[in-house]
């Protein structure tokens, strides 16, 4: 596992905020931009705006991969993500982690260069209600690598 990773220059940033501070439009930009592959990480998936335009990536080509918490198994969060996931075949893997502890991240890197992250959760909401604060950075490679790193660390232990 990747531990202090040290960024001599992360790049160019993009702080945005909600709710409706432009943090939901900002995501769906960066994803409207995506040519090769998204990967996700977030507690619970339940943005219809955000799936779509991950859908739409997926049909023009781009490898979308979506991991999320166990808890999104539950009925009432998993909804959304598994319709999502039948309706456009994007799988959506479940992470296992041990104990009563949860992965709460919210993480997603494009195209290996721009990572988006921070406290918005990938819900209605995030950009209608919560007071969310998303960071995006830029051609940033080294921030994409460390995410993808942990990102695949956990896709190898998540249920398909």
């Amino acid at each position: 596992m990747v531990t202090g990773t040290y960024v001599e220059s992360a790049g160019p940033v993009s702080i945005y905020r909600s709710p409706n501070g432009g943090a939901e439009q900002a995501i769906l930009s960066a994803i409207d931009h995506a040519r090769t592959r998204i990967l996700v990480e977030a507690y619970s998936f339940t943005s219809a705006p955000i799936y779509e335009a991950l859908a739409n990536a997926k049909a023009r080509g781009v490898d979308v991969r979506i991991l999320v918490d166990k808890d999104a198994r539950d009925a009432g969060l998993r909804g959304a993500g598994a319709r999502y996931e039948l309706a456009h075949g994007v799988p959506l893997m479940v992470g296992e982690l041990a104990g009563r502890g949860i992965a709460h991240s919210k993480v997603m890197v494009i195209d290996a260069a721009t990572v988006i992250t921070g406290s918005f959760n990938f819900s209605r909401q995030a950009e209608t209600t919560n007071v969310e604060n998303p960071v995006v950075f830029h051609d940033s490679r080294q921030i994409a690598d460390t995410y993808t790193a942990i990102w695949n660390a956990r896709a190898v232990q998540a249920a398909r």
